[in-house]
């Protein structure tokens, strides 16, 4: 596939993106992305705190070694807007919802759905961050949320100006976007 286009200018959440990237996957190699999302070596319940936690999880997934290599990029791009965000060492950084089982497993699946597709390059619309405040781990903040404003920012990724109620990119749509997307349209 020369090119994968993304629209992200609804939603650039981690759900939409996956959608977007199994609707794009031949048919008879969609079952590799399954696969790879249901491995239990990462149980679902559990949490990882920080992204050397998330890597060596990570490795102990069936996922080809693209994929994982893909995934650990994804999460060092989190790692670092977690440092920025609260004036640490990238090793000092500590995940929170970003660290969950499923969400590492869900990453793993995207990338294990861009290894399948194989595209040339990956471009998309601007990013809908969406806005209003959002409730976490460190209370209720702003939309986009710090981490997701510091990847946004640093990787100088487009936003629309209108902005509909609700987070609609998170710290891990954002790092997934800030790693794969070459180009905005």
């Amino acid at each position: 596939m020369a090119t994968l286009h993304l629209d992200l200018s609804k939603s650039a959440t981690r759900k939409s993106i996956f959608g977007q990237l199994v609707a794009a996957t031949p048919d008879l190699l969609k079952g590799g992305i399954g696969v790879v999302v249901s491995d239990e070596s990462i149980p679902e319940k559990s949490h990882f705190h920080n992204f050397i936690e998330v890597w060596e999880a990570i490795d102990t997934t069936i996922a080809p070694e693209w994929t994982k290599e893909q995934a650990k990029q994804v999460y060092y791009i989190l790692a670092e807007a977690e440092a920025t965000v609260h004036e640490c060492e990238i090793e000092h950084t500590h995940f929170h919802e970003v660290g969950e089982g499923m969400t590492v497993r869900e990453i793993l699946g995207m990338c294990r759905a861009i290894e399948l597709i194989a595209p040339d390059t990956i471009t998309a619309t601007k990013v809908q961050p969406g806005s209003g405040k959002v409730e976490c781990a460190h209370g209720l903040l702003d939309i986009p949320a710090p981490a997701t404003a510091a990847i946004l920012e640093r990787y100088h990724i487009p936003l629309f100006d209108e902005r509909p109620e609700g987070e609609l990119c998170t710290p891990t749509s954002a790092a997934f976007i800030a790693h794969f997307v070459k180009e905005f349209k």
